[in-house]
């Protein structure tokens, strides 16, 4: 796994080159717990200012369901142990599947005082992205031994190719015009 910290990531001007596009708006997210007015619209309103702050205890889960099988390349997340500090994340699990009975961990990402974007590559054992009816992000432990975890902001990319299709891992189109050669008569 290649992690990139803060200063030289921005999901946002990644998303602007047209080769991914977020797709975190197209899931149902919940929380294992929040506080009250620190929730999912906090968690994705595109503001750095805000957070989820959850509320029990360790993990911390963060769930993002999709209702069709989605290609994920990479989770972006915000954190800024700065401000943050005991409440910021110190280690993650990334986990996909199907549904919540067959998550499978793929990654576990080390954070050490994290402040701005975090990039966790998503990929298969040959290096492509993977498809997904579901991600879990579960926060295992904090700085300082916190309790309750902040993340500012998650965002959930997926690729597209030069001609702005998006790609699947049988290099298909999800196009309607090549959807509809796809079956043999």
């Amino acid at each position: 796994m290649s992690l990139r910290n803060s200063k030289d990531v921005d999901p946002i001007k990644i998303e602007r080159t047209g080769n991914v596009r977020e797709v975190g708006s197209h899931a149902i997210w919940s929380l294992s717990s929040c506080k009250p007015g620190f929730g999912v619209d906090q968690l994705r309103d595109d503001r750095a200012d805000t957070y989820w702050q959850s509320d029990g205890q360790l993990p911390h889960l963060v769930n993002i369901q999709f209702q069709r099988k989605t290609t994920i390349s990479d989770i972006y997340i915000y954190t800024d142990y700065k401000l943050d500090e005991s409440y910021t994340p110190s280690r993650i699990s990334i986990r996909v599947g199907t549904h919540f009975n067959d998550l499978q961990e793929i990654e576990v990402v080390p954070l050490i005082e994290p402040s701005g974007w975090v990039h966790v590559p998503i990929r298969d054992i040959r290096d492509r992205p993977i498809r997904v009816f579901m991600i879990q992000i579960a926060v295992t432990s904090n700085h300082q031994n916190g309790r309750d975890t902040h993340m500012r902001q998650i965002k959930i990319h997926s690729p597209i190719d030069s001609q702005g299709i998006r790609i699947d891992l049988l290099g298909t189109s999800s196009m309607v015009e090549f959807q509809q050669h796809a079956t043999i008569r």
